[in-house]
């Protein structure tokens, strides 16, 4: 079936997709990037949308990560040319400020506190692996409205590595392990990984294990209860794929608990 798809790109939460369409009516999908990997290659997908037969329609986003529009007539013959464009939604809630923060603002200064700032995810992984998967996933999950705790988003001059490290765990609401044959050699790395196994026996954190150049036998031999979870590997998901789903995961649990 021909269709016309247009990637949105990174949009968040609120963002409404307006879609026009001249000629005839048409199906109008609004799909996730996991779904349209489903769509093009004929699997099972979710969509947002609908036949439209009156335009301009609106979809509101429901979460955030990226988007694409899919256009077709079902089947029927005929022709319809579309234009999509996004619009801003509504905007948050002003936040109060109290008489101090006041007097921050107008001095310039940042309001935010390392020791209440919480964050989405947390990064543990081996130095050895920034350059090929660590960044690009720290970044493409930033570039998703995540907040994440990454050594070299986080750390400063003077920092104390150990309650930095400990901080970070306790704060954030998942853990995503790169695990890798560097991650098993490293001590830094066994330190970070007794911490967020604790907080996920307790329930206080779920973990996210991305495998990287490692096999599922290396995994078993070092840890059993890790290679029981269900990862995600380089070698089979691209860092786009595998920052697509940790986004939609966590927006996931974010709406089961408004």
């Amino acid at each position: 079936m021909k269709y016309t798809v247009y990637n949105l790109g990174n949009l968040e939460k609120g963002n409404i997709v307006e879609v026009t369409l001249k000629g005839n009516a048409a199906n109008v999908l609004l799909l996730n990037s996991s779904n349209y990997n489903n769509y093009k290659n004929g699997r099972r997908y979710k969509y947002y949308g609908g036949y439209v037969k009156s335009s301009p329609y609106r979809i509101v986003v429901p979460s955030n990560g990226r988007w694409f529009v899919v256009i077709n007539l079902g089947g029927y013959g005929g022709q319809v040319r579309s234009a999509v464009r996004v619009l801003p939604g509504t905007m948050p809630p002003a936040k109060r400020y109290n008489t101090s923060e006041l007097s921050s603002l107008f001095l310039g200064n940042k309001l935010d506190n390392d020791d209440e700032k919480e964050y989405d995810v947390f990064i543990s992984h081996a130095s050895e692996d920034k350059e090929e998967v660590v960044r690009p996933l720290a970044n493409a999950l930033k570039d998703r409205k995540l907040n994440v705790w990454y050594d070299e988003f986080e750390l400063k001059i003077g920092d104390s590595l150990r309650q930095k490290i400990d901080k970070g765990v306790a704060k954030s609401k998942f853990g995503i392990i790169i695990l890798s044959k560097n991650f098993i050699k490293k001590g830094w790395t066994n330190y970070e990984l007794d911490g967020l196994i604790t907080r996920s026996i307790s329930n206080q954190q779920i973990l996210l294990p991305i495998w990287h150049n490692i096999t599922k036998q290396e995994v078993i031999d070092y840890s059993p209860s890790i290679a029981d979870k269900v990862a995600r590997s380089t070698s089979v998901n691209t860092i786009e794929e595998i920052a697509d789903e940790i986004a939609e995961i966590i927006q996931g649990k974010e709406d089961e608990n408004v």
